[in-house]
């Protein structure tokens, strides 16, 4: 796809023309039952939990086409998305390859449940190429990092990773949550699966929880048949608000990048903030890479004001236009301690460690005017 086509792929890509009975949008299948031909295998009978109903089907192709990717799979949350891809790739006794700073439900997936799985598992640093190999093992078989790191928004050496794990025979996954498909295509980089929670931008109203797996089309139906027997699958009104939300994806996404640049920038001047963590300034560490890998560098930023968790809470508290609240992505500005909410289940030495300090705010911008952002932060930070 030509660099700006993404608005009319959003719109079109895996519709049905005409739709069932000449509909434009849509319909919901609600049904869980549906004739069964004869000879028909367990996997393609249309039922809900299969994932093989016309509204998940339908659904399935616009997530692919957005991804430019072969196939994907809607599953009932982020997380599942991110437990099923992983048991779809690796069996007891494997050994996983994963980046160091990650979402905190994929961090506590990992260090509560994967002794369980019979999993083992290295934390490696994306930004540091030369240390991969030493950390793989015979039984690697697979790789799993973000495109943009939650919260630090840190932008690892994307391509350099899909590469080592070609090059080293791993399956490659990554997180591509932050970026979605409008800034970047992980699967046009060399990715083997896209993992998205679609709860975030993907849907973009704050009113569904759903996951996707997005990528080469025999992973992504291994990733089904495990979904299957795991249950999974997502329920077909939140698919078709999924669908609907997908459609205005590239709108909102360049949106929320211009709003979160210029905030960026602007909190950047602020004396009362020591620090601000937006791939889009030139100041920080990943910028120049960054800036080879996105088309837009996302709506997310961080940032510790000067004096500490309670000025990071008076501030929280005194905003008036972001909601205090821990998810993102949505057309409304939202803003968090992820130390409080989003990595409360890490320790503190596992947080501090990565960076993740108790007055570390985290801003999901939305929609809202750029220069009534600013002027919110504005007042705030004068009462701070």
């Amino acid at each position: 796809m030509d660099e700006g086509r993404i608005e009319t792929v959003a719109v079109h890509g895996g519709e049905r023309r005409p739709g069932p009975e000449g509909s434009v949008v849509f319909p919901i299948y609600q049904s869980t039952v549906y004739s069964v031909p004869a000879d028909t295998d367990y996997h393609d009978i249309r039922y809900i939990r299969l994932n093989s109903t016309p509204s998940q089907t339908y659904l399935h192709d616009k997530l692919a086409a957005l991804e430019g990717a072969e196939a994907a799979l809607a599953t009932a949350s982020g997380l599942a998305a991110i437990s099923t891809a992983l048991h779809s790739v690796l069996r007891t006794g494997d050994h996983l390859l994963v980046g160091d700073c990650l979402y905190g439900g994929t961090h506590d997936f990992l260090t509560h449940h994967a002794a369980d799985f019979g999993w083992s598992y290295t934390f490696i640093d994306p930004q540091r190429p030369e240390t991969w190999e030493s950390a793989r093992t015979p039984n690697t078989r697979a790789v799993l990092v973000e495109s943009i790191t939650n919260p630090l928004v840190r932008v690892g050496r994307l391509r350099e990773i899909a590469e080592f794990a070609r090059n080293s025979g791993l399956t490659s996954l990554i997180d591509n949550t932050f970026a979605t498909p409008v800034n970047f295509r992980p699967t046009a980089a060399g990715f083997d699966l896209c993992l998205h929670s679609a709860t975030k931008y993907l849907n973009g109203h704050s009113d569904i929880v759903a996951g996707a797996i997005i990528g080469r089309a025999d992973l992504v139906e291994r990733a089904r048949t495990t979904s299957n027997h795991f249950g999974g699958s997502l329920d077909p009104h939140a698919g078709f608000l999924l669908a609907r939300g997908l459609k205005t994806l590239a709108l909102r996404v360049r949106t929320q990048n211009e709003n979160a640049q210029a905030l960026a920038e602007f909190l950047a001047a602020q004396p009362k903030i020591r620090e601000v963590n937006y791939p889009g300034l030139a100041s920080h560490p990943d910028h120049a890479h960054a800036a080879q890998l996105f088309n837009g560098f996302g709506g997310m930023l961080s940032i510790r004001p000067s004096g500490g968790v309670q000025a990071a809470q008076a501030l929280i508290d005194a905003v008036q236009l972001p909601y205090d609240a821990p998810s993102l992505g949505g057309v409304e500005s939202l803003i968090t301690r992820p130390a409080a909410t989003s990595h409360a289940g890490m320790s503190r030495a596992d947080r501090e460690a990565l960076g993740i300090t108790d007055d570390l705010v985290r801003i999901s911008t939305g929609i809202e005017n750029r220069d009534d952002l600013i002027a919110d932060f504005t007042q705030a930070l004068a009462k701070v």
